[in-house]
């Protein structure tokens, strides 16, 4: 995996703005229109060689395929990184539920359970904007049916990830980007649907990890970047109601954490990075867990690189938690220098003094410039080619106050030494 060896490199958390006729394309797809097969994979090639040209000519290092092979059928968009697992496992049946729609659970003292979307608290707290079309939270159109596993889950998406694979690579090679990343979602998050067939919750979990771990071995065969995305390891948290405890919090996710590992037992720890959000939807987050009580079970994960949400407003001030948390030997961040969470492009003067904030306390070798979340379907798509153009501006600004300022520091050595 790339680091910073000689300057700031720049990368992102994955989804990114897709083209509205690749939109409306999925659109019918998913919802029984006709579209011609052929057709639509020769505009899904176009797009994923365009998507990652204009990357590189924003200056990103590690360039992603923007998660164009799953679908998004609305500009607005939150779910695509989750629902395109849908279509790559077996076991699955539509109930008519929508992820809204799923019964509310009550959790007590030592058992932990996920109540369903609609309660978790920060909806709860923030009803009356929540519920408000105009307020500027609202996450897009949602999927009606969600599905229920009703049999034993397994992965059926081979030909769907080799696609993915053969569509980026190409890309890639046309481009001249040496490295690329690609996401996947992890077993914590895929679990979080209803389950019919499943004894526990935690065997249910595990299932999903076996069921995973095909579609990360392949993008590590590959030769690509394994990005693993579960939110649900800090997210969770707002999904628990009443409030948990920190303790009890903390052994519900490690269950997903064993879990992941499981999943990514005897694949090279050096191929894979992890990104760890909050969720991306535009809302409060005041129940969000805080990174301090969350972070070694972060670095539980076997991972080489983390990303996280460090750029917004909610979790700006966590990047102090460097102070106190060594990071392990080997290990990577790839912090949030710019956010999904707002339409304001941030000055790259700010992106560089975030960037230095985590590179005193890590190391700047240790650190890529990255973005919160995705991109794709939370801002708008020129602001969003903004937010990347202004994270490579930051991350050169920050290069060239790291290495100059050690440059500087050898010649006044040299100087002594004379």
């Amino acid at each position: 995996m790339k680091h910073s060896q000689d300057r700031i490199i720049t990368s992102h958390a994955g989804s990114l703005p897709r083209p509205d006729d690749l939109i409306e394309a999925n659109r019918q797809r998913e919802t029984g229109g006709t579209v011609e097969e052929a057709g639509f994979q020769a505009m899904l090639r176009a797009a994923v060689g365009d998507v990652v040209r204009r990357q590189k000519e924003a200056g990103i290092d590690v360039a992603g395929d923007g998660e164009y092979g799953k679908s998004m059928w609305h500009k607005v968009n939150y779910g695509a990184w989750w629902s395109y697992s849908f279509h790559r496992l077996s076991g699955l049946e539509l109930k008519g539920l929508g992820l809204y729609d799923f019964p509310v659970r009550r959790s007590t003292p030592g058992e932990m359970v996920l109540s369903s979307f609609a309660d978790r608290r920060d909806r709860l707290r923030f009803a009356a904007a929540y519920s408000d079309p105009e307020s500027g939270v609202s996450t897009g159109p949602r999927l009606k049916n969600w599905p229920t596993c009703v049999g034993p889950i397994a992965y059926k998406g081979h030909e769907a990830i080799q696609a993915d694979i053969a569509n980026f690579k190409a890309a890639l090679a046309a481009s001249g980007i040496e490295e690329g990343f690609m996401t996947s979602i992890g077993p914590g998050s895929a679990s979080r649907i209803g389950n019919e067939h499943y004894k526990t919750d935690e065997e249910f979990v595990f299932a999903c990890a076996d069921a995973m771990r095909p579609e990360y071995q392949a993008i590590i065969d590959a030769g690509l970047v394994l990005q693993i995305d579960d939110p649900s390891i800090a997210e969770n948290f707002d999904q628990v109601n009443p409030e948990p405890t920190i303790e009890d919090y903390r052994k519900f996710t490690m269950v997903r954490v064993e879990a992941l590992n499981h999943a990514l037992r005897g694949l090279p720890q050096d191929r894979v990075r992890f990104h760890l959000c909050w969720g991306s939807w535009h809302g409060p987050h005041t129940t969000d867990i805080a990174m301090r009580d969350i972070i070694e079970v972060m670095l539980a994960i076997n991972a080489s690189a983390y990303s996280f949400e460090a750029g917004n407003v909610r979790h700006e001030h966590e990047w102090a938690v460097w102070k106190d948390v060594k990071l392990p030997d080997g290990k990577r961040i790839l912090p949030g220098v710019v956010s999904h969470a707002t339409n304001v492009v941030e000055h790259p003067e700010l992106v560089a003094e975030r960037i230095l904030r985590f590179a005193r306390l890590v190391g700047r070798e240790n650190v890529i410039a990255s973005t919160d979340c995705g991109l794709g379907g939370r801002v708008h798509p020129q602001i969003a080619w903004a937010k990347l153009e202004a994270l490579s501006q930051g991350a050169a600004l920050a290069t060239k106050k790291l290495w100059r300022r050690k440059s500087s520091a050898a010649k006044r050595t040299r100087a002594s030494a004379a």
